[in-house]
């Protein structure tokens, strides 16, 4: 078996589906194909005695135990694989469970599909399944150990915490979209310039003072003493010969503690003479960055949490550190395995606590004690093994909220005011939270920044809070907010890079500050940012990330789609300009039909409330509308097209190509823009293709309450050149000759391309073309025989664009395309591109059209741009 390779799908994919996190597999099983899973002798036995937990897998059976059925039956080794992969994923932690598995195309490839957690994880997963799978073939044996260990460790370092995770989590439950900016905590809620961020549990709106404040506890404590919040006597100091008089200050019992100290290093607790003192000290010293040392009252009591947000309380726990309680049997290494044995402790943070690790410092804590890991502890004995009651090392918390004074609540929410946090949590050592402090004696220890929601989330004992709430509502406090921006996705075979680029004009002539994604590279308000193909989903979440991006135009193609999905979970407008075979045989799409059911994807991802515009002349195209969750709106170069009628009179929107005009109706209104043969973009009403392109256009800007007066302002001022459309439709007038420079490269785009020339007089039309490796030969042979239609004279270039074939076969394609419709059609070869038009232009007749269509658009253009500038000077110089 062989990985040809390895995808995680981030968005929705082409078997539409509301899954965002997916592995993509293609699987080739080569001498496998033809060896199902009942013709392998004891394989189905060595599967289940392996994995006997993948009873439950219901499979396409319906029922516990469907999988074995099936297998037991004869499935195919890659039905398996999808399988075990979700298996062990779920073993190590990550209970996950939707798999499938289709053929690709080809006799033996399988698309092997499932679900994961973390990225890391599934990839990890997909390969350790198929080693799985060939140890149970080959009856050999195989340790799981490892792997699941391995993909605990993986979740770990990449996973969100768990108060991170749990602000995501309530967002996504009030739709609001979200990413993660880095590989640690920090993360973008909403998009664009109404996007909001959370590290942890610091938010884009938490006080930069307020963090200093609190990271500083000298500056905390006499904020705190001056406003007569309870606090422990204490004294800083940096250097040891003031340790002897700050004891005295203070009195026995001590604690000691770095002052820019955090998640409890270099403290030390319940010091009862100098000598600990000392120790103390060196300890704090070792974790301190300043050197200031706290050295303050022991209050005795239990640990208490009170988390405020937005200045109310919100929640409060008690704390206790790990420990163990002795039975008068056990050693203190089997009571700890004891207390991990329980099944709500796990690695890291995968269940609601997390074992006890007898670091060094657990050993120096049982030291210290009196005591070694192989020591039995009296009965009843309570042996506390960790400095902190941090969750992250092992200790519990419990739930107390409902039982706090409401003195203390009003402490606390003071407090915040007094620090000037959004987001705080305050520690108090107290005999009884639910009497005043000033009763108890108690007092505030610490105020922290960015405190750990886990406790409050999952408490040991007690009612878990949702505290994610209220960071959200602060975050967002109207109702309904969801921090998004307007995004229009446009997808179809050809046309989407104009039509695109055409919206966000439209936009931007509106006022928006747009952001928008094409083959052509990435632009931020105008300015282009990245070169390149950016029509994946990196380059869509490029712009929604931008801070000042408030509307989004996304050029959506097939290939980013099935690599890695969408940058984006929904969207509020999608256009379809049309589907025509282009890239066949490619990531397992070999029909026209698989073609339109990937490119289906986007309209499926519209809200509910926002608007699928599908091109009603492209049967394709308009049978979209079936799965889609949103309104419809068509448009047609025909006002008579049934479908559109249809939708008219059902009061729906369209747009239509109409005695001239590019006309809008609602219903059977018509509210007409501007005629066609005005509207700069479409050379005076010659390239019906472009009209078709304004049509989506028109309509995409309609629908997102775009006025008609500002759409014609924008269509006016949208001039196809260089700069605006580079390389669809560049039409460069030179003294005796001209010269088109297009994009077209699908014989689709070659079909209208052909339209458009057709109605340009010329005394001879040349064309510059070139096959593209990544296309099927007919392919090929088609875009051969069409410019035999096209042009009196073809030179063939082939220097870029090979994807896996040689200069001389797609040569040879276009040559045989070319000589199947004319085989006296005069040809000339010259493979690279800038000599064939150095050669086309040299060669040119008075009265000439030279039509050069290329894909690496920017090399063209700068040197068609050179000659034209060279010419302006009089010294045009074909050698250059």
């Amino acid at each position: 078996m062989k990985i040809r390779e390895i995808n995680a799908m981030r968005g929705p994919n082409y078997w539409s589906i509301r899954r965002h996190k997916l592995i993509v597999m293609v699987l080739d099983l080569e001498e496998m194909e033809e060896l199902p899973s009942n013709k392998i002798e004891g394989f189905s036995e060595r599967l289940k005695a392996m994995f006997p937990s993948m009873y439950s897998h219901r499979c396409s059976e319906g029922c516990e135990g469907g999988f074995f059925m099936r297998v037991d039956e004869g499935t195919w080794m890659g039905h398996i694989i999808e399988h075990i992969a979700l298996e062990i994923q779920t073993l190590a932690g990550m209970d996950t469970g939707f798999g499938r598995t289709r053929g690709y195309g080809e006799e033996g490839v399988y698309n092997v599909v499932f679900s994961y957690m973390e990225e890391s994880v599934g990839r990890f997963a997909a390969k350790a399944a198929v080693r799985i799978c060939e140890a149970l073939i080959a009856g050999e044996a195989y340790d799981l150990s490892d792997d699941i260990q391995e993909m605990r460790e993986l979740r770990e370092a990449d996973r969100l915490g768990p108060s991170t995770g749990s602000i995501v989590e309530e967002a996504e439950s009030r739709g609001i979209p979200w990413i993660r900016l880095n590989k640690y905590s920090l993360c973008q809620l909403g998009y664009g310039a109404n996007q909001k961020r959370i590290q942890a549990t610091v938010t884009s709106e938490t006080s930069s003072i307020g963090v200093e404040l609190a990271c500083d506890k000298e500056d905390t404590k006499y904020l705190l003493e001056q406003a007569e919040v309870e606090v422990p006597r204490g004294d800083i100091i940096r250097r040891e010969r003031s340790l002897e008089e700050a004891c005295r200050y203070v009195g026995f019992p001590l604690v000691i503690k770095p002052i820019d100290g955090n998640h409890g290093r270099g403290i030390t607790v319940d010091i009862q003479n100098y000598e600990d003192a000392l120790a103390a000290f060196h300890h704090a010293k070792e974790s301190s960055r300043s050197g200031a040392i706290i050295v303050e009252k022991f209050i005795t009591g239990e640990d208490y949490r009170l988390l405020v947000i937005n200045n109310k309380l919100v929640a409060g726990a008690i704390r206790t550190p790990a420990h163990v309680i002795g039975d008068g049997k056990s050693t203190i290494q089997e009571l700890i395995d004891k207390v991990n044995s329980d099944p709500r402790r796990g690695y890291g943070h995968e269940n609601v606590l997390t074992k006890i690790t007898t670091n060094e410092l657990t050993q120096t804590i049982i030291k210290d004690a009196g005591y070694t890991l192989d020591s039995v502890i009296p009965d009843g004995e309570r042996l506390v093994l960790k400095d902190t009651a941090n969750l992250s090392t092992g200790g519990t918390a419990e739930d107390i909220t409902d039982i706090i004074h409401p003195a203390n609540v009003s402490m606390a929410e003071r407090i915040s005011k007094i620090i000037d946090l959004d987001i705080c949590g305050i520690d108090i050592m107290t005999t009884d939270i639910s009497k005043p402090l000033s009763e108890t004696g108690g007092a505030v220890l610490e105020v922290n920044a960015g405190p750990g929601f886990r406790m409050h989330l999952a408490p040991t004992t007690g009612l878990p809070r949702n505290v994610a709430a209220p960071v959200i509502d602060k975050l967002f406090p109207i109702k309904g907010d969801t921090g998004r921006i307007p995004i229009i996705a446009t997808s179809g075979t050809n046309g989407k890079t104009t039509t695109t680029r055409l919206i966000a004009h439209i936009a931007k002539m509106k006022g928006y500050r747009v952001g928008y994604t094409t083959s052509d590279g990435v632009y931020i308000q105008n300015r282009l940012l990245m070169t390149g193909d950016c029509t994946g989903p990196a380059s869509a979440e490029f712009v929604l990330k931008d801070p000042t991006v408030n509307f989004a135009v996304l050029e959506c193609a097939r290939g980013g789609l099935l690599r890695a999905g969408l940058g984006f979970k929904k969207c509020d407008v999608a256009v379809v300009t049309n589907v025509a075979a282009d890239h066949l045989g490619l990531k397992g799409i070999h029909t026209i039909e698989q073609l339109a059911k990937v490119k289906a994807v986007i309209p499926e991802t519209v809200l509910p409330d926002g608007y699928a515009i599908l091109n009603a002349d492209d049967d394709l195209v308009y049978d979209m509308r079936r799965n889609v969750n949103c309104n419809v709106a068509l448009f047609s170069m025909d006002e008579n097209n049934p479908r559109i009628k249809a939708l008219q009179r059902l009061n729906g929107i369209t747009a239509v190509y109409e005695n001239g005009y590019v006309t809008i109706c609602r219903g059977e209104w018509k509210m007409r823009l501007m005629r066609a043969e005005h509207i700069p973009l479409t050379y005076g009403g010659k390239a019906k293709f472009m009209i078709q392109n304004v049509l989506g256009a028109v309509l995409a800007a309609h629908v997102q309450g775009i006025s008609i007066e500002d759409m014609k302002a924008a269509l006016e001022t949208f001039i196809p050149s260089a700069s605006q459309t580079p390389g669809r439709l560049n039409l460069f007038k030179f003294n005796d000759f001209t010269i088109l420079l297009d994009y077209a490269h699908n014989p689709a785009g070659m079909r209208a391309l052909q339209k458009f020339t057709d109605e340009l007089d010329a005394t001879v039309k040349v064309g510059i073309i070139a096959g593209i490796g990544d296309r099927r030969i007919e392919d090929n042979n088609e875009m051969g025989s069409i410019a035999a239609e096209m042009f009196d004279e073809i030179i063939i270039r082939q220097d870029k664009r090979l994807r896996g074939k040689t200069e001389e076969e797609l040569i040879k394609m276009l040559n045989d395309g070319i000589k199947m419709k004319d085989p006296n059609k005069k040809t000339t070869i010259i493979p690279s591109e800038k000599e064939a038009i150095k050669f086309a232009v040299k060669n040119a007749v008075k009265g000439s059209l030279i039509i050069l269509c290329s894909d690496v658009i920017p090399d063209a253009l700068a040197l068609v741009q050179k000659f034209k500038e060279q010419e302006a000077r009089g010294e045009l110089n074909y050698a250059d």
